[in-house]
């Protein structure tokens, strides 16, 4: 575009030129600058149409991102079939939220499920999934399913298929994840403060501050007995733990102030997501040896 107005100038610029040549009877001089008129004048349009194909090029590349984000967003959604039901949702190794839903069922189309699934991406032991009642009225029935739609959750304990009477929005959604799968993310799918904090483990952290060198190496192997017992999102925290607190062993009690304020460094000059997702994780548990 700035070609295109710098060529506009110059075409004005020579018809003034040329105007003021045949003003003053100099004929040749006027059609001199006339020809460099019509010349800048053609560039102006050549550039033009270069400009327009360009931002139309921009805008159909612009299309096409926005559609495969939303093709993302709703392939974070897992579709069930009766071929992989059963290996999806009674695995017990991960935490399944499931939508029965009917494709007529308006209240279904309006559900945040696609919202809700783009939050937990990153969530290996979560699964947000649905299932195609009308396709398949077997599993349907299997379930009671009655009304549409029905949402169940089967966490990695227990598979007999939990009814979810929670609130239908983003936040009531996250909020139920979050407190029966251990997880902590807020709607926007960003890790909160308490993200990757164990209970059990919290505890074992705090007794092994307060032990005196020759009770560590005890607590130290209940920690590791307790994080191997975790399983789906939690069995990656309890990794985390393990190793932390070998640290802190070693190192002694400085240590966690001084790397949890190393990771804060790391995370603000951080331009991977996931990365900077497994440091917020580490800075989230070795704050809780810093304030023990």
């Amino acid at each position: 575009m700035k070609k295109y107005l710098a060529q506009v100038e110059r075409k004005k610029k020579y018809e003034a030129e040329a105007r003021d040549a045949r003003e003053k009877g100099n004929t040749a001089e006027a059609e001199s600058w006339a020809k460099l008129a019509e010349e800048a004048g053609q560039k102006a349009q050549e550039h033009l149409e270069s400009s327009e194909n360009m931002i139309a090029y921009e805008n159909f590349w612009l299309g096409k991102i926005n559609e495969f984000r939303e093709y993302q967003k709703k392939k974070n959604v897992v579709v069930l079939t009766p071929d992989n039901f059963h290996e999806i949702v009674l695995d017990q190794n991960k935490d399944v939220l499931v939508e029965f839903y009917a494709p007529g069922c308006g209240q279904c189309k309006s559900l945040v499920y696609t919202k809700v699934a783009e939050v937990f991406k990153h969530e290996e032991g979560v699964v947000i999934a649905k299932l195609d009642t009308d396709a398949h009225k077997s599993l349907g029935e299997k379930y009671g399913v009655s009304g549409f739609p029905t949402l169940k959750f089967f966490p990695k304990d227990n598979k007999t298929g939990q009814e979810y009477d929670g609130g239908r929005n983003l936040d009531e959604f996250v909020s139920f994840i979050n407190e029966k799968v251990g997880t902590g993310r807020d709607s926007k799918g960003k890790l909160t403060s308490k993200a990757g904090i164990v209970e059990s483990l919290d505890t074992l952290v705090k007794e092994l501050v307060a032990a005196s060198e020759d009770e560590k190496k005890a607590i130290l192997s209940r920690i590791e007995e307790e994080a191997g017992n975790l399983k789906g999102s939690t069995a990656r925290y309890g990794m985390l733990y393990t190793s932390l607190a070998k640290q802190y062993t070693e190192n002694g009690s400085g240590y966690a102030t001084k790397e949890a304020k190393l990771l804060g460094r790391l995370i603000s000059k951080s331009t991977s997501p996931l990365k900077a997702e497994e440091l917020t994780l580490k800075r989230n548990i070795l704050n809780t040896f810093a304030s023990s």
